[in-house]
């Protein structure tokens, strides 16, 4: 899908404008729990405690407490918090700059599915990528996660601008899927340089 002309640009952030990988969370807990790693990979899902996590309708201690058992891990809050926050990698490549080109042209923004203990986390690791967006949007702190509807038309209300005339970028197709039934344009993030191809294509 080609975008047209946007009145504001949306961003996902882990794997759009930070780079994740879970495989840490697992090689770190494996490491100190003396187990195998992709045991864990293999139990680890975005299991309804989670998805409530994300929400903000439990807390950190209550979400661990359920991972212990979903991944038969005896890990204590404190090892379980270090191999949780070691999930960020770096910013994308060439991220920065092309955000800080973006600022002064036209609004932008960010969404992320995330829980308070990341959000914490990545707020103090990237300030400086994400410090070149107006606001960041927490699912933990709104309450909805992508791709639920409610998700997106809070963040709409709060851009202040028409759907249709915000484009937001994500490497999750569901994502992509639920924003565009929403209304907004949306681009799946496939690659690295797909923001950049995005936003020259519409003269930005």
């Amino acid at each position: 899908m080609t975008p047209s002309r946007a009145d504001a640009l949306l961003f996902d952030v882990g794997g759009v404008v930070v780079r994740i990988d879970f495989n840490r969370a697992f090689a770190r807990w494996a490491a100190r729990a003396s187990c195998d790693q992709a045991l864990l990979r293999q139990r680890f899902s975005h299991d309804a405690p989670y998805q409530h996590h994300e929400r903000g309708e439990i807390g950190v201690g209550q979400y661990f407490a359920s991972l212990r058992d979903s991944l038969g891990l005896e890990l204590d809050d404190a090892r379980l918090l270090d191999g949780w926050n070691s999930i960020f990698v770096e910013e994308m490549p060439g991220m920065s700059a092309l955000l800080a080109r973006l600022a002064p042209r036209i609004p932008i923004y960010a969404f992320a599915n995330t829980n308070h203990a990341h959000a914490a986390h990545l707020l103090k690791q990237f300030a400086g990528v994400l410090g070149h967006f107006r606001k960041v949007f927490t699912s933990c702190t709104i309450g909805h996660r992508k791709p639920e509807p409610a998700a997106f038309d809070h963040v709409v209300r709060a851009m202040g601008v028409p759907a249709g005339r915000i484009l937001f970028f994500d490497d999750t197709l569901e994502n992509i899927e639920g924003a565009r039934a929403r209304g907004l344009q949306a681009v799946h993030v496939t690659s690295d340089a797909d923001v950049a191809n995005a936003v020259a294509a519409m003269g930005l």
